[in-house]
């Protein structure tokens, strides 16, 4: 945050609201909770054999009700998912209601589960009083068939065939549909929906704002249950036992629909029930029925069912206003006047947030990248003890579920408000994204980010054995430990744009971090020795074989990127020890088990197993995962990728006001040097008069970090124009091979989805750019620029003849990223190349895909994943 924010923040509107929550105005209460996709989740997957796409499908989302969540476009919620808004749609010509966003499950798209439609999230703030996203509807027929025709038959080696693709969006017929949301107070919600018919010709849309109650009542079998019925003055109330009435108003005449959030049993099952169901005012628009709708006005959900009739480029607008009953008596009388207050309170919010940046179009790729990331907050329910056991009025579950999925998490049961990836392909948390997430919501919300962070640490979350939950699909799962450089990250944001130290968040992370460090040395270091394995560490996809699956013979691996990931969090876990210390001397004993944990990975990765063989490479300069036959022989796998990268990232430097302020530590870790020289060796340090002693704590030597960073930023290797390469482009002519007693195994350069289907999926590490070890990359550099100045320098590029101190290569590596995103000199931007063709992409808005391309940095992967992408706010915040 550039210096000078941190007051001009807090004196805007939007910054009055956050300050505001600390002292209980919930703002926060209602938001963009609502996924646009809850079908194919693991949450409702009853199944015998855990195929969460085919239990619950999307042909079933409109007439069957969900267990545990609720989806809808441009969704809107309080933080339980008692209420939910969002917006439908029909052209006349769909078989079915546009209620939810379509894609494809795993298995049918050729490339791995995909969202096939046309959408952005163009505009947020953190207390969500202004929330804007754009939907395109086409005019002709949704696609539906083609999409999933099509896909199917492509092989992997062939690209996605997307909505654009089939030429819906020709000669611009469709609708533009865009829902901005503002708060008149915390409760007080205002829905403005405006339609632009983009074509010459004239156009008829039907639109249907919604509101409706999450199904809670089927599964206890309760008879109480929240009711909507219209009253005398064309509004609709919303009455919940215990809870105070709400209202809803839609301004212009509109006809009330009213039908049960309940499953069309008839239909699906063949079971008998009387309706209306959750699909009834879908039969009544596109089928006509009468009947499926209520006749007697109420229900638990209703839609204002408004005829648009539209000329060529004509717009049209619907306003409605949602609150408790007695507040606002004439409810579009100002409604105006907020909406505009609001847009005007958030553009006070980001001038303010982004005094410093010069750059239109960054300032336009930094505030859709947070709108994305604020998009992406969900509301998240899911009791895995009664997900196993069965709800009392439902069918008990397969008895296969007690040996299944997530069968020991038992004790997880999660009801918050989540930072999700997306709110499509990742309707769910994953932990390691989070810790990315947090450290951009920082910039916007620092007390959101902490409070996430600690959500994650909380005993309805964290296992009692220690271990985090990785993410929904398998919670055992295991995700790269930056949980702690997360935190210490969001600390020092908050630290400075606050001026108030809050070491109670840094103790409250520390004590749940202890826990979370100590299953990892039990569980991940499985012979004692201090190198760490894991099959999922981020970098599933980047070694010729699965990492989660035994190894045939006796063989067994030790990772560089798993120990190294150890080390990183090693000295994250000693730095915020170290911090805390300052206040406290306790924590002084607490950063010297750090600082002797790191010291012990480190020699274990120098010398593995006392065989006088390390990880690292001398005669390539790299470090590679390595392989230990059945007759104890150790063998390098020299495969170039960021495995062999990630250990810079383990990287702290220890100074001289750290020496004055914590003589414990500085005592026992000058013991620790003293008589444990082997170890000693691999601490850079020096002392200079007038500056006093310094520490260079890393997995590397001055001399090895350049051999490192001459593959790292050779364009012929690692570097891209784009960022860095999670595989060096060299094995594009020379494929790793990897000939072992009958097992051929061969990775080449892919800077796409990998083609291999060896671990399902995309396979996606063979060459992409990814945001998060890009940046993590950076923020090491930093550090390393910190300990040797500006006179150590590289080559950057390697073969330019140009020399850069580390600060500069990370800024270099900065400028790169950033190009995915900016306008170049032709007016393109790298990552939206595939989205530009056939109206896609919505206006000038942008998407923030899960990956890049390795060569011509197109977007891949999840197109609306902003989750850590978003980190380029943090990198276009600087300047860079």
């Amino acid at each position: 945050m550039k210096a000078g924010t941190r007051h001009t923040l807090f004196d805007t509107a939007e910054g009055r609201r956050l300050r505001e929550i600390a002292v209980g105005t919930p703002w926060r209460k209602w938001g963009p909770y609502l996924a646009e996709r809850q079908w194919g989740t693991v949450r409702e997957d009853y199944s015998t054999d855990g195929d969460a796409w085919g239990f619950f499908p999307f042909a079933h989302a409109r007439s069957r009700a969900y267990r545990w969540g609720e989806d809808g476009i441009a969704g809107f919620c309080d933080e339980a998912m008692r209420w939910c808004l969002g917006v439908a749609l029909w052209n006349g010509k769909d078989a079915i209601l546009k209620e939810r966003l379509f894609g494809l499950g795993n298995a049918q798209g050729n490339h791995g589960e995909d969202v096939k439609e046309a959408y952005h999230f163009v505009d947020a703030t953190p207390t969500h009083s202004y929330q804007k996203m754009v939907y395109r509807y086409p005019q002709s027929a949704f696609p539906y068939e083609d999409l999933l025709s099509v896909n199917k038959a492509r092989s992997r080696q062939e690209p996605e065939f997307e909505l654009a693709d089939t030429g819906v969006f020709a000669r611009r017929r469709y609708f533009d549909v865009t829902v901005e949301y503002a708060k008149a107070d915390y409760d007080d919600i205002l829905m403005l929906v405006s339609i632009e018919n983009a074509s010459d010709e004239p156009a008829h849309l039907h639109v249907l704002p919604q509101l409706w109650a999450r199904n809670t009542w089927s599964w206890a079998g309760t008879a109480d249950r929240p009711r909507l019925r219209e009253d005398g003055d064309g509004d609709v109330l919303a009455l919940r036992p215990g809870k105070k009435t709400r209202r809803l108003s839609v301004e212009d005449a509109a006809q009330w629909l009213f039908c049960e959030n309940n499953t069309n049993t008839p239909l699906l099952f063949g079971v008998d029930a009387s309706g209306p169901f959750k699909d009834g005012i879908n039969d009544f628009i596109v089928a006509g029925r009468r009947d499926a709708v209520s006749a007697t006005g109420e229900g638990s959900k209703v839609a204002a069912h408004v005829d648009v009739e539209l000329p060529g480029h004509g717009r049209a607008s619907i306003r409605l206003r949602w609150r408790p009953d007695g507040v606002a008596p004439r409810p579009f009388a100002e409604f105006d006047t907020i909406l505009a207050a609001r847009r005007d309170e958030a553009d006070e919010f980001y001038v303010a947030l982004q005094a410093g940046m010069p750059n239109a179009d960054a300032r336009k790729v930094h505030r859709q990248a947070l709108a994305g990331l604020l998009w992406s907050k969900q509301a998240y329910l899911f009791d895995i003890p009664i997900w196993l056991d069965g709800d009392p009025a439902q069918p008990a579950p397969p008895r296969e579920r007690r040996g299944g999925r997530n069968a020991d998490w038992s004790h997880l049961n999660n009801a918050d408000v989540i930072s999700m990836p997306d709110t499509w392909e990742y309707p769910w948390y994953a932990a390691w994204d989070l810790a990315f997430h947090c450290v951009s919501l920082a910039l916007v919300d620092p007390a959101f980010a902490k409070d996430q962070l600690v959500l994650l640490t909380r005993e309805w979350f964290m296992h009692p054995n220690g271990q985090m939950p990785a993410y929904e699909w398998m919670f055992g799962d295991v995700n790269p430990p930056v949980h702690a450089w997360a935190a210490l990250r969001v600390y020092e944001m908050d630290r400075d744009r606050t001026g108030v130290a809050d070491t109670a968040f840094l103790e409250r992370v520390l004590h749940k971090l202890l826990l979370n460090f100590t299953w990892w040395v039990n569980r991940k270091d499985t012979g004692g020795r201090n190198l760490f394995q894991g099959g999922f560490l981020g970098l599933d996809n980047i070694s010729p074989f699965n990492r989660s699956d035994p190894l045939p013979d006796g063989m067994s691996i030790d990772q560089s990127d798993g120990t190294a990931w150890m080390a990183m969090y090693a000295l994250n876990l000693m730095r915020i020890s170290i911090e805390l210390a300052m206040t406290n001397s306790v924590y002084e004993d607490i950063a010297t088990k750090f600082f002797e944990h790191f010291l012990s990975i480190a020699g274990a990765m120098a010398d593995v197993g006392g065989t006088g063989q390390g990880l690292w490479n001398d005669e390539d300069g790299f470090f590679y995962d390595t392989l230990k036959m059945e007759d104890g022989r150790i063998a390098p796998i020299r495969l170039r990728s960021m495995v062999g990268l990630i250990p810079i990232f383990a990287v702290e430097v220890l100074d001289q006001r750290v020496f004055e302020k914590l003589p414990g530590f500085t005592r026992r870790l000058h013991w620790f040097l003293k008589y444990r020289p082997h170890l000693a060796q691999l601490v850079s340090q020096w002392t200079e008069p007038g500056v006093g002693e310094r520490h260079l704590l890393s997995l590397l030597r001055g001399h090895r970090l350049k051999s490192l960073l001459r593959r790292a930023l050779d364009e012929t290797e690692f570097l891209s124009d784009y960022g860095i390469r999670s595989l060096s482009k060299m094995h594009a002519i020379e494929p790793y091979r990897l000939d072992h007693r009958g097992m051929k195994l061969e990775v080449p350069y892919t800077p796409g989805e990998a083609m291999s289907g060896l671990f399902g999926g995309n396979s996606n590490w063979r060459g992409p750019i990814w945001m998060p070890v890009n940046f993590l990359l950076i923020d090491a550099l930093r550090k390393f620029h910190g300990y040797f100045g500006p006179e150590f320098t590289v080559e950057c590029p390697v073969g330019s003849g140009r020399d850069m101190n580390l600060s500069e290569v990370a800024d270099e590596l900065s400028h790169r990223l950033s190009r995915l995103f900016l306008r170049g000199s032709e007016g393109h931007r790298p990552a939206l190349a595939a989205e530009t063709r056939g109206g896609a992409v919505v206006g000038d808005h942008l998407l923030f895909h899960e990956y890049f391309h390795g060569d011509s940095g197109r977007g891949l992967g999840s197109s609306h994943q902003t989750g850590w992408t978003a980190l380029i706010a943090n990198l276009l915040a600087r300047g860079e």
